[in-house]
């Protein structure tokens, strides 16, 4: 029976494994309850946020979390082949019932699929169902009637004289055969207007009927334009773009050496690539220390304001330099995530693009420490283990113990009592690192000797360095070499006081 840490304690559990993992990603976010309000909000009504804090309070998980909370994507999005100017193709924008009747239409194209008893009887001798010298029904590819014997095939030459093929031409040859037909064109009556049927033996005791309305349909089809499915129906709606390049996020057109040649090369519609911005359509676009790709947020503003967004070739050296595909929908949330110290480096319009239509929020670095967040916090680590996958689970006593880490630190880096961490990214470190001890122990839990030890170890590089050294400056000298030392004058030569007057 699994434990709900949202209304039970620490002391309900003797391990992690009793710990119930809430399937909502929301619910596993540790210690922003009031911003998970705002983020509920951001999802139903489809408002923006920038996320303020340091690296690892959750941040990302937040973002990833919106997504699960909006609808599926109901618009797919191809570029359509311009017969007239094929390096400005067009852009055609399909909503899921307008895709679902065409898939009936495509259906329908494909005929029906009946049994042989119900088409008629002349149509299943020529197909070879049906006994014209008994009536009965059989295998298509048994010549011989089972039933009375006779030659299935004997009194087809007869009637074939009344049947004509998909072109229209009537069959008028009078040789004997002994195979049954794959196909037989015919015509019939239907609301007062003769119409061509055919009827395809299929699946060896099965026959499609293509009607009229199928044959047009599929006549439709071989007729309709070229095109690219660029932003599939069935797609991711999170859309993670930390550090894109202009291509990524933008999109691009592939460079063609044949230039497009109508023979030889590749058209332009089939070399167009979405970016970020059009991936996320309908979705979540998500960019993590935003201020690192400071040249594109002007960018990424317009497709806010427009909610499209031309996909052009971005190398002008490139054979996709001259096309340009108009008004792709790019219709998105926008999460932006940054440091405190990074907030005056975003571009101001975005930043009152998100303020005119949406949230900032500043994400809290600590939480008080009682026994509902005690018990959240070992909810955290049963996450992490199991998110991870490849460690065992904790015990009760090595929880308490990384609690009294989470503890330390808010005290130490917060400068915040009675209360705990919510840098957890590093705390994760920690349960990995008692866990990989674990695993090389043998031993079926994290016991408190794995997290004790990995607490004194998973500390950062600059904890190690005052360690060690006492400060930078004097790491910093141990760390040059002899030639380097000697350069900078912190260290002399170790001949340098020799007597060299008889030089």
């Amino acid at each position: 029976m699994y434990v709900n840490m949202k209304k039970e304690f620490l002391g309900d559990i003797e391990n992690t494994k009793d710990i119930l993992i809430p399937k909502d990603p929301l619910e596993r976010v540790i210690g922003h309850q009031d911003i998970i309000e705002f983020v509920k909000i951001a999802a139903k009504q489809r408002r923006n946020l920038l996320l303020v804090g340091p690296p690892g309070i959750g941040k990302s998980l937040i973002a990833q979390a919106i997504s699960v909370h909006l609808h599926e994507p109901h618009e797919e999005i191809t570029v359509v082949h311009n017969p007239e100017r094929p390096e400005r193709p067009f852009v055609e924008v399909k909503n899921k019932k307008e895709m679902e009747s065409e898939k009936k239409d495509l259906q329908r194209a494909e005929g029906d699929i009946v049994n042989p008893q119900d088409v008629p009887e002349m149509v299943a001798e020529r197909l070879g169902f049906r006994c014209a010298n008994c009536n009965s029904y059989n295998n298509a590819y048994q010549s011989i009637c089972p039933q009375c014997g006779a030659d299935k095939y004997s009194h087809i030459n007869a009637r074939r004289k009344h049947l004509g093929d998909l072109l229209g031409m009537f069959e008028m040859n009078s040789t004997p055969v002994n195979v049954p037909q794959e196909r037989v064109t015919t015509t019939r009556m239907k609301n007062g207007r003769e119409e061509v049927v055919i009827y395809e033996r299929v699946d060896g005791d099965k026959i499609k009927i293509l009607d009229q309305s199928a044959l047009e349909k599929r006549r439709e089809l071989v007729e309709e334009k070229p095109k690219n499915i660029i932003i599939p129906l069935k797609r991711k709606i999170f859309i993670q773009a930390t550090g894109a390049s202009e291509t990524e996020l933008l999109g691009d057109v592939r460079h063609d050496p044949y230039g497009g040649h109508p023979d030889l090369g590749t058209q332009p519609y089939e070399r167009v690539i979405p970016g970020a911005v059009h991936e996320a359509h309908e979705g979540v676009l998500f960019i993590d220390e935003i201020v690192h790709i400071a040249p594109l947020q002007r960018y990424i503003l317009s497709a806010m304001q427009d909610k499209v967004f031309p996909i052009v070739g971005r190398n002008p050296q490139s054979a996709g330099s001259s096309v340009k595909v108009e008004d792709v929908p790019c219709d998105f949330i926008f999460v932006a995530a940054c440091n405190i110290r990074d907030v005056r480096f975003m571009l101001p319009p975005l930043r009152s693009r998100i303020q005119g239509e949406g949230y900032e929020i500043l994400m809290r670095t600590t939480m008080p420490d009682n026994p509902e967040n005690q018990a959240k916090m070992a909810q955290f680590v049963a996450q992490e283990i199991e998110i991870d996958g490849k460690i065992p689970h904790a015990t009760r006593k090595s929880v308490e113990l990384l609690l009294d880490e989470a503890r330390n630190r808010a005290r130490s880096i917060d400068d915040k009592r009675d209360s705990f961490t919510l840098r957890l990214r590093d705390l994760g470190g920690v349960v990995r690192m008692a866990g990989d001890l674990a695993v090389t122990d043998g031993s079926e839990f994290i016991e408190e000797k794995h997290m004790s030890f990995a607490i004194k170890r998973a500390i950062s590089i600059e904890d190690q360095i005052l360690d060690r050294y006492h400060s930078f400056e004097k790491a910093a000298l141990k760390d040059l070499s002899s030639s380097q030392q000697m350069v900078s004058g912190k260290r002399n030569h170790p001949n340098e006081n020799v007597d060299r007057s008889y030089l």
